[in-house]
C-alpha cells in the first residue's frame, strides 16, 4: 500500500510539475510575442536586404561595422577575423579616418537596428529623423575601441555622435539639439546630399 501512496504522491508531483511547466511556457511564449511585437512597432525589425561589403554591413543606405564570433570547429583559414586588429592603421587613426570619412558617425552599445542600450536607441531613433548616411561602430565588440575613441573625443560616455567632424555629444546634446531645430540646420545638407545620391 505504501508503494501506491509513493506512486500517486509521485504522480501528483509530476503533474503539479508538468501544469507549472505548460504555464510558464505560455506566460513565455506570450512575453516574447508582446516583445516582438513592441519591437516590430518601434521599427526594429530584421530585415534580409544587408549586403556585407568590405567587412562593414549596409542597410538601407545605413553602413555599420560588426564582428562574427570564431566557430572553434571552423577552419583557421575560413574563420572571420577583426578587421580592426588585422589593419595596419592603430585605433586612434581608425577613430580619426571614421570620423573624417563619414558625415555622421556614432560610436554605440549594438548596431542600428539593435541598439543595446537606450541612451544609443535614442541617438539612433532621432538620427533616423533626418534621412542622413548613418555609420556606426560597436563599442561593446572591442574595449580597446572604446577607450580609443573616449581618448578621441575626451568624452567619457556612449554614444558619441559626430556630424561633418565635429563632435557633437550624446544621446541628451542630440535631443536637445532636435527639439531647438539646430540639428536640421546642422544636417540639411548632408540629407540633401543624401537625396540627390538616391
Amino acid at each position: 500500500m505504501a508503494a501506491t501512496d509513493e506512486s500517486v504522491t509521485g504522480f501528483k508531483s509530476s503533474l503539479l510539475c508538468w501544469n507549472s511547466l505548460i504555464i510558464c511556457s505560455s506566460k513565455i511564449k506570450k512575453t516574447m510575442a508582446r516583445l516582438l511585437s513592441s519591437m516590430m512597432l518601434k521599427g526594429i525589425a530584421v530585415s534580409r536586404s544587408s549586403r556585407t561589403v568590405c567587412g562593414s554591413v549596409y542597410h538601407n543606405g545605413m553602413r555599420y561595422s560588426t564582428t562574427v564570433p570564431s566557430d572553434p570547429d571552423t577552419h583557421e583559414d575560413f574563420r572571420p577575423t577583426n578587421k580592426l586588429e588585422s589593419s595596419p592603421l592603430s585605433l586612434k587613426d581608425v577613430v580619426e579616418q571614421d570620423v573624417k570619412e563619414n558625415p555622421v558617425m556614432i560610436y554605440m552599445k549594438g548596431v542600428p537596428e539593435f541598439p543595446q542600450c537606450g541612451f544609443s536607441s535614442l541617438a539612433i531613433r532621432v538620427l533616423k529623423q533626418y534621412n542622413v548616411p548613418l555609420s556606426a561602430r560597436n563599442i561593446l565588440e572591442n574595449p580597446e575601441l572604446k577607450s580609443a575613441v573616449k581618448s578621441f573625443s575626451n568624452w567619457p560616455t556612449f554614444p558619441q555622435i559626430f556630424i561633418k567632424g565635429e563632435f557633437i555629444g550624446g544621446s541628451d546634446i542630440i535631443l536637445n539639439m532636435h527639439q531647438t531645430g539646430e540639428l536640421k540646420e546642422k544636417v540639411k545638407d548632408i540629407a540633401a546630399n543624401q537625396e540627390k545620391s538616391e
